[in-house]
C-alpha cells in the first residue's frame, strides 16, 4: 500500500496533504507507515513530502510556500539567494502578513517576520521550478526590508548587500528609492548610498 502513496505524491509534484490522502481513499494507517518507513515527511500537521524525488537546492523554499502560499522569502536568505552576501544563513527568514496565525514547520527552520501589508506585497518575485514554486522579494527590496531590521540581524550584513546591489550592473536607483520610501529607511540608507556611489 506505500507503493500507492509514492505514485499519488509523484503525480503531485512530491507533496499531498492529509485531505488529498483522504480523497484518494489513501488510509491513515497507510500514511503512519509510510512516516516510520521514513518514505515522506512532515512538514507541518496535514501536509507531507515524498522524501525521495527530484528537487534543487531550494527545496525548502518550495516546502515554506507550499505549506504557505503568502510565505515570503526575505531578508538574509534572500540576499543570499540573490549572492549579494557570502553569509549563509542556518534558518530560512520568512515574511507572512501581520495578521497570520502563527506559522510554525516541523521542517525546515525558520525565523519569521510579521510584515505590515504594504510592506509585504512590494516587491515580490515568483519563481516557478519543474517541483513546485516560491516566493521571494526582489534585490532593491531585500535591500531596503535589511536597513530596516538592521538592528536585529546586523548592520554589517546590511551594508555588505547594499554595496553589492549598487556594484551590479542592472542596480536601479530609482526602484531602490521606491522600495526606501516603502520600508521608512529613506534617511537611515542615502549617506551609505552617496558615500559609496562616490567612493
Amino acid at each position: 500500500m506505500v507503493n500507492s502513496i509514492v505514485q499519488f505524491m509523484e503525480s503531485r509534484s512530491g507533496y499531498a496533504t492529509m485531505g488529498a490522502f483522504k480523497n484518494a481513499g489513501i488510509h491513515t494507517r497507510t500514511i503512519r507507515n509510510a512516516l516510520e518507513k521514513e518514505i515522506i515527511t512532515k512538514i507541518k500537521p496535514g501536509l507531507y513530502k515524498l522524501k525521495e524525488y527530484p528537487r534543487d537546492e531550494y527545496e525548502s523554499f518550495i516546502d515554506i510556500h507550499t505549506a504557505n502560499k503568502n510565505a515570503i522569502i526575505c531578508l538574509s536568505t534572500a540576499l543570499a539567494y540573490h549572492e549579494l552576501t557570502t553569509f549563509n544563513p542556518s534558518k530560512v527568514d520568512v515574511a507572512v502578513p501581520n495578521n497570520t496565525d502563527t506559522f510554525e514547520l516541523i521542517y525546515p527552520p525558520m525565523n519569521v517576520y510579521f510584515f505590515r501589508e504594504r510592506m509585504h506585497n512590494a516587491g515580490i518575485e515568483t519563481i516557478e521550478k519543474d517541483y513546485g514554486e516560491f516566493k521571494v522579494y526582489n534585490m532593491p527590496k531585500t535591500v531596503c526590508d535589511m536597513f530596516r531590521y538592521r538592528n536585529k540581524i546586523g548592520e554589517d550584513l546590511a551594508l555588505e548587500g547594499l554595496q553589492n546591489y549598487l556594484k551590479r550592473s542592472k542596480n536601479n536607483l530609482n526602484e531602490l528609492a521606491e522600495f526606501m520610501n516603502i520600508c521608512r529607511v529613506k534617511s537611515v540608507m542615502v549617506p551609505y548610498i552617496k558615500a559609496m556611489v562616490a567612493g
